[in-house]
């Protein structure tokens, strides 16, 4: 009989990453939102050029990373899973989570731009990911 992972957020980790990929299906949610014209956002809460086509179509080339992360760690922590599952969607999921703040940051760089919140909360998905995925390997 195999094994079903009950996963729960009771570690300080779990949670931050339960909420942090909730977080991230929010932003996806308000980015479509404000796409439909449903919502209007304060220019000073948006991303550097975000009028710029190019810009846009950057931001939303993350759409499928950052929903893949999400669906994989959220997958892993709730779903009903054999152990070994819950543990590859996890790893994958962090894995994708470190690729989109580096992926992220690295853009940033390139065009000399800094603004706080946006290199805050990308340096806090590659953090995240990598505290994860050394505590995985720790258990090993």
């Amino acid at each position: 009989m195999s094994e079903i992972a009950r996963h729960k957020p009771t570690s300080i980790l779990a949670v931050l990453l339960t909420l942090t990929e909730i977080g991230m299906l929010g932003y996806w949610a308000l980015a479509g939102a404000l796409v439909a014209g449903w919502v209007t956002i304060a220019p000073e809460y948006m991303y550097s050029d975000y009028e710029n086509p190019v810009i846009v179509a950057w931001n939303w080339s993350f759409f499928p990373i950052d929903v893949a992360f999400a669906l994989c760690g959220l997958t892993a922590r709730f779903a009903p899973l054999r152990q070994s599952v819950a543990e590859q969607l996890s790893i994958i999921g962090a894995t994708l989570m470190f690729c989109a703040g580096v992926m992220a940051i690295s853009f940033w760089v390139i065009q000399r731009e800094f603004d706080p919140l946006w290199w805050g909360l990308n340096i806090w998905l590659c953090l995240l990911s990598i505290l994860f995925l050394f505590h995985l390997m720790r258990q090993k």
